[in-house]
């Protein structure tokens, strides 16, 4: 496992990878950042091609570069979750959905509930892209990342109106 921290305009992100696939991503607010490999470097040295390449597309999309991101992923998750995240990839940028939109997507409209659990265990924010889906009247509730830096990614899309100005 390798681990990398970037900057970006949400706060520091911590990236973990393994040797083949982007694993996690995490807020700076995190409370499950897993600890540090022995012999890694969070900031120096040689960094693997896989957070190289992610670190670049993350830059690309805070620049207004990029719009999807092309990486491999290796979520940890039940089968329902992956089929959760694996929707919200198909999201387009500068849009929302709701949860219930999410759910009637994935076959089941009654599994709104389960669909927002599976999102907020979302371990690869930003890259899949759980600060896209809303409320059923496009409120924004609960993001890992806090409220502001759901509605400030949203905002940086053009999904949301920048609000006082």
């Amino acid at each position: 496992m390798a681990i990398l921290t970037v900057p970006s305009p949400v706060g520091e992100l911590t990236l973990v990878a393994s040797d083949t696939a982007v694993m996690a991503v995490h807020f700076p607010t995190a409370r499950r950042v897993p600890p540090l490999p022995t012999g890694e470097s969070k900031s120096g040295g040689d960094v693997s091609p896989v957070l190289a390449r992610a670190r670049r597309q993350l830059e690309e999309y805070f620049a207004h570069a990029r719009t999807t991101f092309d990486l491999p992923l290796d979520p940890v998750g039940s089968a329902f979750q992956l089929r959760v995240w694996s929707a919200l990839r198909a999201i387009p940028y500068g849009t929302t959905l709701s949860y219930s939109d999410l759910a009637r997507r994935l076959g089941d409209v009654r599994a709104t509930r389960a669909v927002g659990a599976a999102n907020g265990r979302n371990p690869i924010p930003i890259i899949v892209p759980c600060h896209r889906v809303v409320g059923a009247h496009g409120e924004l509730t609960g993001f890992g990342g806090g409220i502001d830096r759901k509605r400030w990614l949203l905002e940086h899309e053009g999904a949301l109106l920048t609000l006082g100005g």
